[in-house]
């Protein structure tokens, strides 16, 4: 009965492995799929030293779980969307002197997108994933919400606010009320073969988590020298090219001045980096783009919220208000440390996603990009 099919996203690990097997024994036909997202066989083998999800290691660890659980298995070719969609944004972000996450652009236009359209045309209801998130539907305010998943320490709510209301109507987050200990443990107690397996690092399609290496690879002209500047306009030395360097960072600079210096802000247009002092990192507002609402249909007055600039970033208590077409302003009470652009800023009401944006600016990259 199609209302009972559902296309599972598996990566080969534990968390989608669980996923399936919780599916299947509340009664859904499960149907798994793994994502083919790697340029070529070449890049999936090299992954597999670094226990990478979706390597080709992955897929078969995937394909043994699917036999296991006597479900039916395939992989389906999403080079092509994943490419264009992910690695193309990524490095294109770079050049631009911004930061990334090509986590949350792969939940948008691949899980999300590609994936569930797959299962739309497998006439399955629903795709589910190993996130750890709830998604619930609220009857007064006929709104699917996202909320965070009940284990704090791995809610992964932040990679999700892009979600619409027709993709969280299509959803299902089956770990959103465990925590990865009973996970692990349902994966031994199934006999699953992975629940013992290492977590997959943060980007997959960079094996050797070398973003220097990588970005100089596949953008080898744009990696270009330019100059290093303090505040006041002064040039301390010579940066090798912005796809190296992002907001806050310290290492890696070749300049010695006598006391520890921070990129401030990267200035694409003179192809500049621009150090201060670590108190200059901190700025309390930014605006953000691209913003999706999943609470409300869209923000028309200041409001309340908890912020987060990252995803290992803590929670803070800011102010939220209309900045102009899916943008909006942030003002945080405290200022936060090294507001990246690029980086996605999501927005909480208690365990409740309010929505979320791109980082385009912030006060401090306002005050310190020299003129």
């Amino acid at each position: 009965m199609r209302s009972k099919r559902v296309v599972v996203a598996m990566s080969g690990g534990v968390d989608s492995s669980v996923a399936a097997a919780l599916l299947k024994e509340d009664g859904y036909e499960v149907i798994g799929i793994t994502m083919q997202i790697w340029p070529s066989d070449e890049t999936a083998t090299r992954a597999d030293i670094f226990n990478s999800c979706c390597s080709l290691k992955a897929a078969e660890d995937a394909r043994r779980v699917a036999q296991k659980l006597e479900i039916p298995h395939y992989m389906i070719n999403f080079r092509e969307v994943f490419a264009r969609q992910v690695i193309t944004n990524f490095c294109q972000e770079y050049t631009k002197g911004r930061t990334p996450n090509p986590c949350i652009r792969c939940n948008q236009y691949i899980k999300f997108g590609a994936l569930l359209k797959k299962a739309i045309s497998l006439d399955a209801r629903f795709v589910a994933t190993g996130h750890y998130a709830r998604i619930e539907f609220d009857k007064t305010r006929r709104r699917y919400l996202l909320k965070k998943g009940y284990d704090l320490k791995k809610d992964q709510s932040y990679v999700l606010y892009m979600m619409t209301q027709e993709q969280l109507r299509h959803t299902l987050m089956p770990l959103g009320k465990l925590t990865k200990e009973k996970v692990r443990k349902l994966a031994q107690q199934w006999k699953l073969g992975v629940a013992d397996k290492a977590e997959s690092q943060e980007i997959c399609f960079i094996p050797n988590n070398n973003y220097g290496e990588y970005l100089q690879q596949y953008l080898p002209r744009a990696t270009k020298p330019g100059p290093i500047f303090d505040k006041e306009g002064k040039i301390l030395g010579e940066h090798k090219g912005i796809l190296f360097y992002t907001i806050g960072q310290r290492k890696r600079m070749g300049i010695a001045v006598g006391e520890p210096l921070y990129v401030i802000a990267i200035d694409r247009e003179r192809n500049a980096i621009i150090v201060g002092r670590e108190e200059d990192v901190y700025a309390d507002e930014l605006i953000a783009s691209e913003v999706n609402y999943i609470d409300r249909e869209r923000l028309t007055e200041p409001i309340k919220v908890k912020a987060k600039i990252r995803y290992s970033a803590q929670e803070a208590e800011a102010i939220l208000a209309p900045a102009g077409k899916h943008r909006v302003q942030v003002r945080f009470i405290q200022p936060q440390r090294a507001i990246t652009p690029g980086q996605a800023v999501v927005f909480y009401r208690g365990d409740e996603v309010t929505g979320g944006g791109t980082i385009s600016s912030s006060c401090l990259t306002k005050k310190n990009l020299l003129k």
